[in-house]
């Protein structure tokens, strides 16, 4: 009976030993019980994080720029202005509107299909005897022939000319007819613009006409700056093309010769830069004369008769040039072959390549990076080096450095010289360009 009756107690209080039963759907809401509230709070923080990663970026970003902010005023300040300084000067114009402010006043409203009147021909005559005065007679004479050659004389008999009471206009024509062409004053109001286009245009052989107002090509015997630029950057290609024919088996020398002797050889190769280029220059002209150490050693060897023309001349600017350069394309080609592993070439040759092809289709393509930016470098220096041409070389070897060079220290034509020197740095540019777009099509031809 004690058994029974516990048993019975036991099956009577099995609902209280029993694990409730859920049905799934229970079980659904409770799991979404859950869940949902972590998701909320992930909803919610996703924001917030955002938006503290933004503030984090923002401040490294600030204090990034302000890290540089000196390097980035030296820029600004030591090369950009100066740049774009020089460069301003090719398309400014101030000499008229200094020397002439009641001519340019009047010219400003002439609408320049008919002959001024009486009272511009007056603001002309006040100008000049105004500038007669002031001592800038010379400045706007100069000014009017860069029009036309004819001008300059105009101007400077302009005031001998006039009367000294009674209407100046008839007088003026009458005396001096070139001031009844409606042409001359069209090239009087051009040239009393603010800006001015003929620098630019001169530098390419150009100019525009005083009859029609056209641009136009320079006569042969008058061009000059196109020729100039034409030779700079065959010279420049001349020596740029030496510079790898030498500079590649040296860079592959040293690149294969172990560490220590390696960067003994390369103190040599970097000898030039210790040593001032002017004293270089004038080392090779002592070494190129006709009774110099190269000519006398070629003489004594009997392999020449007569002293052998290598000084002021081309021959004398493409070896000095390339002595030089030289270091530019060696650095370059020998930092990348270091990088490269024989193992490719030694594979090629293992799989039955011959020698030299395997250096020419294995080898040879990775030193493409290097051959770019060395030759781009050597030339885009060759292409504004002075002082080398200037003292080997001869009349018909001087590059577009030294007419800048002229202008800028002789005949004070700051224009002139800053539209010579835009040439220079639009070719750079333009080489930046090529470079660019040659590396990036070189690194997606290896990844590819």
């Amino acid at each position: 009976m004690s058994n029974a009756s516990t048993l019975g107690q036991l099956n009577n209080g099995d609902s209280c030993w029993r694990r409730p039963t859920v049905s799934g759907g229970n079980a659904m809401s409770q799991t979404e019980m859950v869940t949902k509230p972590v998701a909320d709070e992930r909803q919610q923080s996703g924001p917030i994080l955002r938006q503290q990663l933004r503030k984090v970026k923002a401040a490294y970003t600030r204090r990034s720029l302000l890290l540089i902010t000196p390097l980035l005023l030296f820029i600004v300040v030591s090369f950009i202005f100066p740049i774009a300084t020089i460069l301003g000067k090719s398309i400014d114009n101030p000499e008229l509107r200094v020397a002439m402010p009641v001519t340019v006043a009047v010219l400003a409203n002439w609408p320049g299909d008919a002959l001024p009147d009486e009272a511009m021909f007056e603001a002309l005559i006040t100008d000049l005897r105004n500038a007669r005065s002031n001592g800038l007679m010379l400045s706007i004479a100069k000014r009017m022939s860069y029009e036309d050659n004819r001008y300059r004389s105009l101007i400077m008999s302009t005031l001998r000319k006039v009367p000294a009471e009674g209407p100046v206009r008839e007088a003026l024509i009458s005396a001096l007819p070139l001031w009844g062409e409606l042409s001359t004053w069209q090239s009087l109001q051009r040239a009393t613009q603010p800006l001015t286009r003929y620098y630019l245009l001169s530098a390419f052989d150009r100019k525009v006409d005083v009859e029609s107002g056209q641009i136009k090509a320079l006569p042969a015997d008058q061009a000059l700056y196109v020729n100039v630029l034409l030779r700079t950057l065959w010279m420049a290609a001349v020596v740029t093309l030496l510079c790898v024919t030498l500079g590649y088996p040296l860079a592959y020398w040293l690149a294969k010769q172990p560490t220590g002797r390696a960067n003994l050889l390369l103190m040599l190769v970097l000898l030039p830069f210790w040593t001032s280029l002017i004293v270089r220059t004038a080392s090779w002209i002592v070494l190129l004369q006709s009774s110099g150490l190269i000519n006398q050693s070629l003489l004594g060897s009997r392999l020449i008769e007569q002293p052998l023309a290598l000084v002021f001349n081309r021959a004398g600017v493409y070896i000095s040039m390339t002595h030089i350069l030289l270091p530019f394309i060696v650095l370059p080609l020998y930092a990348v072959m270091k990088g490269i592993s024989p193992n490719y070439v030694r594979a090629a040759i293992s799989l039955g390549a011959h020698p030299f092809a395997a250096f020419w289709r294995v080898y040879v393509p990775q030193t493409y990076n290097g051959v770019t930016a060395g030759a781009l470098l050597v030339f885009m220096m060759a292409i504004g080096y002075y002082i080398t041409p200037a003292l080997l070389g001869g009349p018909g070897d001087q590059m577009v450095s030294y007419f800048v060079a002229f202008f800028t220290n002789t005949t004070m034509n700051w224009g002139m010289a800053a539209a010579l020197g835009s040439q220079l740095l639009i070719i750079v540019l333009l080489l930046y360009v090529v470079y660019i777009r040659v590396t990036r099509t070189q690194a997606e031809t290896a990844i590819h």
